[in-house]
């Protein structure tokens, strides 16, 4: 029996300013309500630059408390309005000093359900993540929402396959990957790794990429955000390079049993075998 919803994420530039790109965001959100979407993802850092093309501790004035902050409430309110789930990647501040790269997720009815901090972070030229972010401590949550059982992965996770299976594991349907990737440096992975996880963890996976070159760097961020089903097949045409774009797609969520009764990669795991792969 067909399971489907209407699922969207959405890629843009840096406006230049917090405010600004935070009403941006929110008339994304308008918008794909008035197209029927159900569940929307923003960007990494979604209301800034992605200022760790730079180590500058001005930025961290980003980060906010997670779920009682003003952008949380804010966009809770939104969600509540629109009866759309949000996910929101954000600068997390548990306390000062304390930092993480977050993913609050809110429910349709503008309940706040949980968050994932992004476990893997680079320290490479253009992408100076430890200055401002502490690996996550969260596990690896799926969240029960109005549309199905959502998880999130940020980024730089998407090049460690364990963090998809645990997902999987935890019964995600859809995953969300909220990125600032570059031009040159990772566009022959973009399509290639997470439609090898959705097909490896057979699920949906929602990836965004924002655009543009900002300020801070020359970091060439190049959209091309997708969503991909559990047959590694993309849902529709993959956005464009260089524009802000809000891709909304339909997803049959039943085609997870379909796929999963056909291979039962979950019933011959061999997990008893997997010891090396914890050693450090």
């Amino acid at each position: 029996m067909s399971r489907v919803i209407r699922a969207a994420v959405f890629q843009t530039a840096w406006t230049g300013d917090k405010e600004s790109m935070i009403q941006v965001h929110e008339q994304a959100a308008r918008d794909a309500a008035a197209q029927g979407a159900q569940v929307l993802c923003f960007q990494e850092l979604f209301y800034g630059p992605y200022f760790c093309q730079v180590q500058d501790k001005a930025f961290y004035a980003y980060a906010e408390q997670i779920p009682e902050g003003p952008i949380v409430r804010r966009f809770q309110a939104l969600a509540k309005e629109l009866g759309l789930v949000l996910v929101l990647p954000m600068y997390e501040e548990e306390q000062p000093g304390v930092l993480y790269n977050t993913a609050a997720v809110i429910d349709a009815d503008g309940s706040y359900l949980g968050k994932y901090r992004k476990t893997h972070i680079p320290q490479v030229p253009g992408f100076w993540e430890k200055f401002y972010f502490r690996p996550g401590n969260s596990g690896w949550p799926v969240f029960d929402t109005a549309v199905g059982r959502i998880g999130v992965y940020i980024c730089y996770d998407r090049h460690f396959p364990e963090g998809w299976r645990a997902l999987g594991l935890a019964g995600a349907e859809i995953v969300f990957n909220p990125s600032a990737t570059s031009r040159g440096l990772s566009g022959y992975l973009w399509q290639l790794e997470q439609p090898a996880a959705a097909a490896a963890n057979e699920y949906f996976i929602g990836a965004i990429n924002r655009v543009g070159v900002e300020e801070h760097g020359d970091n060439d961020f190049y959209g091309t955000s997708y969503f991909v089903d559990p047959e590694a097949q993309f849902v529709g045409e993959v956005a464009g390079d260089k524009e802000t774009e809000l891709v909304v797609r339909d997803l049959d969520l039943a085609k997870l049993r379909e796929v999963r009764d056909r291979w039962q990669f979950y019933r011959d795991r061999a997990p008893g075998t997997y010891g090396p792969l914890t050693a450090p």
